[in-house]
């Protein structure tokens, strides 16, 4: 196979492009557009479904073992459940996440006019010398939550003067950066740190002039953090199903932030064993970096398609990520080892 390079620093100014631009599940359409952006800079062939999600193709060698690629650009957020008599904001959660691992997190609430209000995510009981006993000992839950919003407001009818209603979206910080040791932390690397992956990937063969073995289709889905991301948009004529998501990294783990993780199993079963065989051979052949590994508390796009009935193969890749659905990290020698492995599958027979 003719030689290739990830560009480490495109694909991490695509990553940190990509982060800063809020996508919670049901409002990714800007995220969408920037892939959309740099996917057709690429030349490729692409497309919306009706979901909101982004299909490129990719012609191959052949099809007459088509496969598809699938990898999500939603993430966590809220949205206002309730504005409470104090003019203060009541969350419901969009995804799934420790309440405590928002807590006083700065946000933004966008109105369906498209103003932004900016505020924090605060305990109801939060002042330290006003409730000394109950900073430590509150709950963290919904109810105990609430956001604070920058504007002078006290009651409900003054936040609703300001166009916030109930269902606006509320956006979590990022605070992406990268640091001079090569890691990069902010909220939602899972999954934008895969779809920086697959950019990285395509950018490489598109720069090295190299065709996939087999037609290949890559869905970027909307709706993934609520389970139902590619229940649809895999054409019923693939084989294969490689998601590029996460692997997460914590104590008991096999994974690290320094390789590509191969996941055998997570909450909804094995994966496939040939796709498992496969990905172990190409990472052992290209001499990338790979860690197996069990993912709990842990379902992907590849559970979401094979529930709906598709007919394939799945296997699942990814770089490692820390503290998932909190403040993350991950490292630029996982990216480029996950965007190698990306490379090595579209090209492999």
């Amino acid at each position: 196979m003719a030689r290739y390079s990830i560009d480490v620093s495109g694909m991490t100014s695509f990553l940190l492009g990509l982060l800063n631009i809020y996508s919670p599940t049901g409002d990714t359409e800007r995220a969408v557009a920037y892939v959309r952006k740099a996917f057709e800079s690429l030349r490729l062939d692409v497309r919306l479904n009706a979901k909101g999600s982004l299909v490129a193709a990719l012609n191959g060698q052949s099809a007459d073992r088509p496969r598809a690629l699938a990898v999500h650009v939603d993430t966590l957020g809220a949205m206002v459940k309730e504005i409470k008599p104090n003019g203060r904001l009541r969350l419901t959660q969009l995804g799934s996440y420790a309440w405590n691992s928002v807590e006083g997190e700065g946000c933004l609430v966008r109105t369906v006019t498209g103003r932004v209000v900016s505020g924090t995510i605060l305990l109801t009981k939060a002042s330290f010398h006003v409730h000394r006993e109950e900073v430590g000992t509150l709950q963290r839950k919904e109810e105990n939550m609430e956001v604070r919003l920058d504007a002078r407001t006290t009651n409900a009818d003054e936040t609703r003067a300001l166009g916030i209603e109930v269902g606006d979206f509320v956006y979590l910080n990022p605070r992406a950066e990268l640091t001079e040791t090569g890691f990069i932390r902010s909220r939602h690397l899972d999954d934008k740190a895969s779809v920086a992956c697959i950019y990285g990937a395509l950018k490489a063969m598109a720069d090295a002039q190299l065709v996939p073995s087999q037609r290949t289709d890559i869905l970027i889905t909307t709706f993934e953090e609520v389970g139902h991301g590619a229940s649809t948009g895999v054409p019923a004529d693939c084989v294969e199903l490689l998601v590029v998501d996460m692997a997460a990294v914590g104590e008991g783990q096999n994974s690290d932030e320094f390789s590509c993780g191969i996941c055998v199993k997570d909450s909804s079963g094995p994966y496939h064993i040939e796709m498992r065989r496969k990905l172990v051979e190409l990472a052992q052949n290209a001499n990338i970096p790979y860690k197996l590994d069990v993912y709990p508390g842990y379902r992907s796009d590849g559970d979401a398609a094979l529930r709906a009935g598709a007919d394939i193969r799945v296997g699942l890749i990814g770089p490692g990520v820390d503290a998932s659905h909190a403040y993350e990290r991950t490292h630029q020698d996982s990216l480029v080892a996950t965007a190698r492995m990306v490379v090595e599958y579209l090209m492999a027979p």
